[in-house]
């Protein structure tokens, strides 16, 4: 996996419109809650490819990993996921979520047709 540059790089959203265009099969995280020190807000996001590319950002680093991980199924299957980090939760703290804080990402496969008008 590695993140990859692109001008629209400063706007997930963007970049994730632009790489379905291109053709790539895509996904977005976005952060949809948060609790306690949170490393990023709400509306935060990510966008990944097929192949493990990926722009923005979920959490500063700490779980975006597993977020990539998850996105390719999410790519594949087509069908969204919602996760949890927290320190609670081991997988938290394989990943690194070490700050006090816990967070809900929903991710969520990009199409490439237009929304409806």
């Amino acid at each position: 996996m590695q993140s990859a540059p692109d001008a629209n790089a400063s706007d997930p959203l963007a970049l994730a419109e632009t790489w379905a265009r291109e053709g790539r099969d895509v996904a977005l995280a976005t952060v949809v809650e948060t609790w306690g020190s949170a490393p990023r807000p709400v509306g935060a996001h990510l966008v990944i490819d097929s192949e493990g590319n990926f722009e923005g950002s979920v959490s500063g680093g700490c779980v975006e990993g597993a977020v990539v991980a998850e996105a390719v199924d999410v790519i594949s299957t087509k069908k969204p996921a919602m996760l949890e980090f927290g320190v609670a939760d081991e997988t938290a703290w394989r990943v690194g979520l070490s700050c006090g804080g816990r967070i809900r990402v929903l991710v969520e496969p990009v199409t490439r047709e237009p929304a409806p008008a």
